[in-house]
């Protein structure tokens, strides 16, 4: 096992601390391009087609070359052979426009570990504050070239705002736009529990469509919980039975403050955790398969 992994499009295995990208990249010079962040475990990518499905969708947003998915699968499965499965990794798809001096994408998959905020957080939760993210929930409809609904590498703002809240002591932040509806976290979508109903914001104000909050709702009816997509407010999340923070590498992190309020522990707080274990279980297809 390494402490990085790094596979190409072609599928070739390459030295991940040798240097890779050209200083013209437009993914250094410009932020232009896509990615995914996928977690490994147990030897396995979770929630692969999810992730694909979604890195399709940005690059169409983006007019970069459609992915040749079977491409992206067989590059996931060598990294994650190489990476091994006796430890947790996350991983990362990226694609971008390529050289600003070129014609071609750059395209790559890459492992490195866990990082240990990730663990801490799964176990103690998170204190969150919330930040005005600068933009009505209706932009994304008024202005596609925005790009609300694309996960791009243009994340200066959302690491600005994790940094501002960690100089206000928080761990994260919850994004709320400027009618005040909440919206998303700056790495994570937004889950309410109240009694057993799931609540998240409405991708349509110009969130991200969460893989692991999707595939939570996926299997939460089978055990009696209702889901629903609708606006919240700050106001519903300090009243609500619980709030967490869902993600791909992460899962979930239950809020426990929030803008300095003391959140109640939820009932369902065990239940919950294991209901996105199962969650990002469920696509257990074997690559190698």
């Amino acid at each position: 096992m390494s402490d990085r992994v790094l596979v190409t499009l072609d599928h070739e295995v390459l030295d991940a601390d040798a240097p890779f990208l050209h200083a013209d990249d437009l993914a250094v010079v410009r932020g232009d391009g896509v990615f995914e962040t996928l977690l490994v475990r147990g030897g396995r990518a979770r929630v692969v087609e999810a992730h694909l499905s979604r890195l399709a969708l940005s690059a169409e947003a983006l007019g970069l070359p459609a992915p040749v998915l079977d491409d992206w699968r067989l590059a996931i499965e060598i990294a994650v052979e190489e990476w091994g499965s006796e430890k947790e990794g996350a991983l990362r798809l990226v694609l971008t426009r390529g050289r600003e001096s070129g014609d071609k994408p750059t395209a790559f998959v890459m492992v490195g570990p866990v990082a240990d905020r990730v663990r801490q957080v799964r176990e103690s939760g998170l204190s969150v504050i919330t930040l005005e993210r600068g933009y009505s929930v209706d932009l994304s409809a008024r202005a596609p070239w925005q790009l609300l609904g694309a996960k791009t590498l243009s994340y200066a703002t959302n690491m600005a705002a994790l940094r501002y809240a960690a100089n206000l002591g928080a761990d994260d932040v919850i994004f709320v736009s400027s009618e005040g509806n909440v919206l998303e976290g700056p790495r994570s979508t937004v889950v309410v529990v109240r009694d057993r109903t799931l609540i998240t914001p409405p991708p349509t104000q110009g969130i991200l469509m969460g893989t692991t909050q999707r595939a939570l709702f996926d299997v939460a009816g089978s055990a009696r919980f209702d889901c629903r997509y609708e606006t919240l407010r700050p106001a519903d999340l300090i009243a609500a039975d619980g709030v967490w923070m869902v993600s791909s590498v992460t899962l979930a992190a239950r809020v426990h403050t929030l803008d300095g309020f003391t959140l109640p522990g939820t009932k369902v707080a065990d239940e919950f955790a294991k209901l996105v274990e199962r969650a990002i279980g469920s696509d257990l297809t074997d690559l190698s398969e």
